[in-house]
């Protein structure tokens, strides 16, 4: 049986198909399986597959969440422009009211995701 997390897991994306990778490298998603995956533990539902600009970097880090900075600790590297990224879906939210959202790969995203914002919303961020 496929643990919490896996890529095997089942999980759907946004467009109702298997939730596919979003990065491995670097990285990424709650369980650090490179999955946008979530659980009981992920509080902050890590649900968005991204490409980081240096435009939301300055954003996010201006709202309390610097990204940018390696946390060693939490095997977190720093993310730079260009890198893809599962995202809290509530920062997502926030960058969209903000006009400053990151571009989402749609089939990295968790279908979670449609809770708070809708297909067509998505379809225009998407890569």
């Amino acid at each position: 049986m496929p643990k919490e997390g896996n890529a095997q897991s089942g999980a759907r994306n946004v467009l109702g198909g298997r939730l596919q990778t979003c990065s491995e490298d670097p990285k990424t998603g709650f369980y650090r399986d490179g999955c946008c995956h979530t659980g009981p533990n992920d509080q902050g539902k890590h649900l968005v597959c991204v490409v980081m600009t240096d435009e939301f970097l300055a954003f996010s880090k201006e709202q309390g969440n610097d990204l940018s900075t390696p946390i060693p600790q939490y095997n977190f590297p720093g993310l730079n422009d260009g890198d893809q990224w599962c995202l809290c879906a509530l920062r997502w939210v926030e960058a969209f009211r903000a006009g400053k959202a990151p571009k989402l790969k749609l089939a990295a995203t968790h279908e979670m995701m449609l809770q708070l914002v809708p297909l067509d919303i998505l379809k225009g961020y998407s890569l």
